[in-house]
């Protein structure tokens, strides 16, 4: 079988909350360069990838097939984490499918696939646990990898599984954004005795740089990744820890959420935002994530913590460590604590569709 390490590597959906640290891993010590994706190339965001160096930014959309094909030639590998909430799901899984094809077609040599975990089928497919932004992905996970069984020595292929950022837990304009209640952080959500299966963007680096530094082990696998089950009355328990400062977590009924969530806004807009409201798959945001907490609550989701430890010995395993670093590295930039930056004037948005206003162009 011909070699699959490569150093040209096209990325798509790098200048988002995911792909920022998955190429700076890729981009650190010059061992890979990359080639990125995205919609405007004078964004913050770009700019600060075109810093790092061994980057090059390439202006255009997923949804066209001739940029795909500029993009992938001339690569060897690839990263392919498409923008679901840009495109709802149905558009995403037919983009993803092209950009497996055209990569093959291209000459790429190793895929890395930025998947979510099919939820409805891990449910029993029970429709209580219909996640759109989830599904889409974990469907075209698993043909991806039954495509490999043929296609393995052409083009190695691999999928990177994560699921809800912990950023995200103390981040602005998000479906877990704690409030400030008579100085007492919350997060409401109807989360039960459930844990949420949260991702460190920080370990995310690492992680995808391992496949790509393994590509004999790693073709074929899906690796799905996570710090660990985390209840939420344990996550507030360890930001009080952390900062000494009160935090609790109120569970909440899906009703109650809802209701705060959209402070009498409509809740029946497309998951997706470029998504035809019309089309009855598209599903709605509301139904979205009624699916995804569901999803937590009933602990639908699980991981193989020992293999985690063993490809990475020193990921992130608690919220309380990952809060102790995300403190010090606050303290350490000039923007302050933890309990700072909790605050709802000093929060900041880690996903980029709080950036975009859910208007990015597909």
């Amino acid at each position: 079988m011909a070699s699959q390490h490569v150093s040209k590597i096209f990325v798509i959906g790098g200048t988002g909350a995911q792909g920022i640290p998955v190429i700076k891993g890729l981009v650190k010590d010059k061992k890979y360069s990359c080639r990125v994706l995205t919609r405007d190339t004078t964004s913050k965001r770009a700019q600060e990838l075109l810093s790092l160096g061994n980057v090059e930014l390439v202006e255009g959309t997923f949804g066209d097939e001739e940029i795909l094909r500029n993009g992938f030639s001339g690569c060897d590998g690839a990263f392919v984490n498409i923008d679901g909430f840009n495109t709802g799901e149905k558009t995403e899984m037919y983009w993803a499918i092209r950009s497996y094809e055209i990569a093959l077609e291209q000459g790429i040599k190793f895929f890395v696939y930025g998947n979510l975990d099919y939820a409805l089928k891990k449910s029993g497919y029970n429709s209580k646990f219909r996640t759109g932004h989830y599904d889409g992905k974990g469907r075209i996970g698993e043909w991806i990898l039954f495509q490999n069984q043929k296609n393995k020595e052409r083009m190695g292929a691999a999928l990177f599984t994560t699921g809800p950022y912990i950023e995200m837990a103390i981040s602005s304009m998000t479906i877990m954004t704690p409030t400030v209640e008579d100085g007492v952080v919350t997060w409401r959500v109807p989360l039960g005795k459930g844990s949420v299966v949260h991702v460190s963007l920080d370990d995310c680096e690492y992680y995808v740089r391992w496949l790509f530094d393994h590509p004999e082990r790693a073709n074929g696998m899906d690796l799905e990744v996570a710090i660990a089950p985390i209840p939420y009355a344990d996550l507030a328990a360890a930001f009080e820890k952390v900062t000494g400062h009160p935090a609790q977590y109120i569970d909440t009924s899906l009703e109650d959420y809802w209701k705060i969530m959209f402070r009498g806004r409509a809740g029946d807009v497309p998951a997706g935002y470029n998504a035809d409201p019309k089309d009855k798959s598209t599903m709605s945001f509301k139904d979205n994530f009624t699916g995804f907490w569901n999803t937590w609550k009933y602990d639908v989701i699980k991981r193989d913590y020992a293999l985690l430890d063993e490809i990475h010995p020193n990921r992130i395993k608690s919220a309380e460590e990952f809060f102790r670093r995300e403190d010090q590295k606050g303290k350490e930039a000039g923007k302050g604590s933890l309990w700072d930056r909790v605050q709802k004037k000093n929060q900041t948005s880690i996903l980029k569709i709080g950036e975009d206003g859910r208007k990015g162009k597909l």
